[in-house]
């Protein structure tokens, strides 16, 4: 699956290819702050930016980055920096994407911090912030 995106302004656009269709959610306490409520993405390896030289890019933790639009501000990305499967792997921002159909949400990650003041209907993979961490190779 190939997706097209950009942050709110156009100045930074992608492509990525070999999409995964699986979304996720996290409610860790960087992406609340980051965006404002939850961080809902699409993961892929294969991406392509047009304007990258106007991403701001992040070392939120010391496995991972964050990568938003410096005219906008649009979060666009949270890429994993640690070694191992993960590394590399963009994290696209859902409302990035010129196109969000056929995506699924198939895992929520620290679901131990998920304020009680919202639900997601369906049933899904949960994560933990340990098992998170042990997914990823942070912590």
């Amino acid at each position: 699956m190939q997706r097209t995106g950009k942050c709110l302004c156009g100045a930074v656009a992608f492509t990525a290819n070999e999409i995964d269709p699986d979304g996720g959610m996290c409610h860790c306490d960087m992406c609340r702050r980051w965006t404002g409520s939850f961080l809902m993405t699409a993961s892929s390896d294969h991406v392509t930016w047009s304007g990258e030289d106007r991403i701001t890019r992040f070392q939120s933790s010391e496995w991972a980055e964050r990568g938003f639009c410096s005219v906008c501000g649009s979060s666009l990305f949270y890429r994993v920096t640690a070694p191992g499967p993960y590394h590399g792997t963009y994290h696209l921002g859902l409302g990035t994407l010129d196109d969000a159909a056929g995506f699924d949400l198939k895992v929520e990650y620290f679901i131990d911090k998920k304020p009680a003041c919202y639900a997601i209907e369906g049933d899904r993979e949960t994560l933990t912030e340990a098992e998170v961490f042990a997914k990823f190779g942070g912590g």
